[in-house]
């Protein structure tokens, strides 16, 4: 994806407005593995996928517990970092080569400040972060770790091709073992 139709599937703006956001922006482009954000440190600009998959974890008990899965489109972003110029508490790990697209943290806002549309953009942007996040978590406290994986398969199945069975385990919040089970049974 480039980076106008990923700030276009946000928020639709004007293609003066949509413009000056990609003018600021730098395509980089990093090899599978590497961390984006490092846990305890500060990264206060937002990075969008335009090609591969990234997974945020935290390390509990020497393990690592993956809590987030993004791909083409998602944005890569510690919020502690972004809000409050405070060092994050999450690892964001590119598990494919990826292409990302940069927005530094002091242009988006100097752009919020000139530009009502973008403006309305980065509110749009927080309200669908907001929503991921809700929809991640509610389901966590009433699904089963079987109808979670059955979610997995119906909204993302390429996830299952690209992304460690561990990681995917992980994510659902089960062991792998688990997991197989779970796979054994649907089949």
């Amino acid at each position: 994806m480039n980076l106008s139709d990923i700030i276009n599937s946000i928020y639709r703006m004007p293609a003066t407005s949509t413009n000056k956001l990609v003018s600021c922006s730098s395509r980089v482009e990093y090899p599978k593995g590497h961390l984006v954000l490092k846990a305890g440190q500060t990264e206060p600009d937002i990075f969008f996928i335009g090609t591969g998959i990234a997974r945020a974890y935290i390390l509990h008990d020497s393990k690592e517990i993956t809590f987030w899965i993004g791909k083409e489109g998602a944005s890569i972003v510690s919020l502690k970092s972004y809000v409050n110029d405070r060092a994050g508490y999450e690892n964001m790990e590119l598990m494919e080569p990826s292409v990302l697209y940069r927005l530094k943290r002091n242009d988006v806002f100097r752009l919020f400040q000139e530009d009502i549309h973008i403006a309305n953009w980065g509110r749009k942007f927080a309200e669908t972060e907001f929503l991921r996040t809700e929809e991640r978590l509610i389901p966590l406290l009433f699904t089963t770790a079987s109808e979670r994986y059955e979610i997995l398969l119906r909204d993302n199945p390429d996830l299952l091709q690209r992304m460690p069975l561990e990681c995917l385990a992980s994510y659902l919040g089960v062991t792998p073992v688990t997991l197989s089970r779970i796979r054994a049974k649907m089949k």
